[in-house]
Parts: structure tokens; sequence; C-alpha cells
């Protein structure tokens, strides 16, 4: 079985954001694996220990900073680690599927996996684009993935907490919103030891995409106000937002907030 991971490494959302021209100052952040794609991982790493096979983990290498997730992919499990050397953070989902597209097609896959969006844009474009360059079926959403022989047996899930199940002949592309068991963990020495060890095969980027999203201006929020901290006992702090609502104009009626005439 020959299973592909597409990642994405992206900055921490955890951390300020500071803006530089039209994007992040990707200079000051630090950058990290995208949440959905450590996902991925886990269930392709999950198929292969269960039929058999090999795991490819790859993705589009913008600022010099993707080694370190490689690492990681590779110390939860992955075999064979691969960038595309795009050195462009302006790509955006449409270009970077292109470029994923024509590397992949190289793999000859079984299967690939995506995580459903990424946790920075939440654009969600990477899988179904994938699979359209690649010619494959694509079911986004997914929870969990099991392969017997050239079928696959995937969970999906929708709004309202339904979900279903399909039988699916590979190869395919599946958009992974959770593994179907945790990702497992992986110590930092471990990850140290492959970053020493490990090689990362090193590919051009290939193939024109029309561009999807335009940023015109990105700029940090605008605080239009501040937080007033209420200090007291439950009575006294239940008393001053009466008072508050009153001089707001409002008034509390019987269990509701209304407007005083």
């Amino acid at each position: 079985m020959n299973i592909v991971v597409a990642i994405k490494h992206i900055p921490s959302i955890a951390d300020d954001l500071p803006v530089k021209g039209n994007n992040v100052d990707f200079d000051s952040v630090d950058f990290v694996l995208n949440e959905f794609d450590e996902q991925s991982i886990e269930q392709a790493v999950l198929v292969k220990e269960s039929v058999g096979g090999t795991v490819t983990v790859i993705g589009v290498d913008l600022i010099g900073e993707l080694d370190n997730v490689l690492h990681l992919a590779l110390a939860k499990g992955a075999d064979k680690a691969v960038k595309i050397t795009g050195d462009d953070p302006s790509a955006d989902s449409h270009t970077q599927a292109k470029w994923l597209s024509e590397a992949i097609k190289g793999l000859s896959p079984d299967i690939v996996f995506a995580g459903v969006q990424a946790s920075n844009d939440l654009d969600g474009q990477i899988g179904p684009l994938l699979a359209a360059h690649l010619d494959m079926p694509y079911i986004g959403g997914v929870s969990s993935v099991g392969v017997s022989g050239d079928t696959a047996t995937v969970s999906k899930e929708f709004a309202g907490g339904v979900g279903a199940k399909y039988a699916v002949t590979l190869p395919m592309v599946v958009g992974v919103q959770a593994a179907s068991k945790p990702p497992r963990y992986a110590p930092i020495s471990k990850v140290r030891q492959i970053a020493q060890t490990a090689t990362v095969e090193k590919v051009a980027p290939s193939g024109d995409a029309s561009s999807g999203l335009t940023f015109k201006k990105m700029a940090p929020p605008v605080a239009a106000g501040h937080a007033e901290m209420i200090e007291g006992s439950s009575k006294e702090v239940a008393a001053k937002i009466v008072e508050l609502l009153k001089s707001k104009g409002l008034a509390y009626l019987g269990g509701r907030v209304g407007r005083s005439p």
C-alpha cells in the first residue's frame, strides 16, 4: 500500500502574528505542523500498520521551515519525506495544490491523505483540488479509514452529529477531520535523532495554477473598546451590572433584558 500524506506548516496561532506588508511577518513567528495534518499522519500510519505499505509525507516549503515538521512526521511513523522547494510565502492553496499534485503523481499513490483544512486560513481546498488534479474521488470530513484490498471504507462526519460510511475503490484522496485514534506522541529526543539522520527529498515546483484568493491588505484588528472588570461579592457584582444596564438605556425585565421606554 503506497500512502501519501500532504502536510502544511503554519504559523503558531498561539503566538502574536505581526503583519509585514500584505502578509504575516514570517521571520517573527514559529512554525508548527497543521493540527489536521497531524490527524492525517496518524490515520495514514494506522492504515500502514493494518495492511502494510509505506507512508510518504510531502509539503511545500514556503519559507525554509518545513524540515522541522517533516522530521516530526517521520518520528510519528512516516517512512519517507519530500519537500517542494516553493520558497514563495504568497503561494495560495490553488498553487500549492498544483505543485503537490505534480509531485504526487510521480509517487503513484494508492491513497492520499490531507488535513480537511489548515488552522491558519480555514480554506479547506487542498484536498478537493488535489483530487481534481489527480483525477481521483475525494471524501472530506473523515473520521476513520479502513482498507481491504483495493477498497477503502471511510467514515464521514456531517453537521448535527450525522455520519455515514462509504466504500470507495482506490486510489482516492481523503480529507481527514480526525483520525480514528489520537495522534501518537513523538519524543523530542526521537525527533532530534531523526533530524540528524533522515534524508529529505527535494522537488522543484512544477505546474501553473490560477490563483484562488488575492490578498489586497492585511492588518491587525483595530481595538474598538476595552473590558471593564467588576469586582465584589456576587450580589455586589449583580447590582453593578443592573446599574450598568440602566445607564446604557437597558432594564432587567423579569428574566429578560429590554430597552427602557
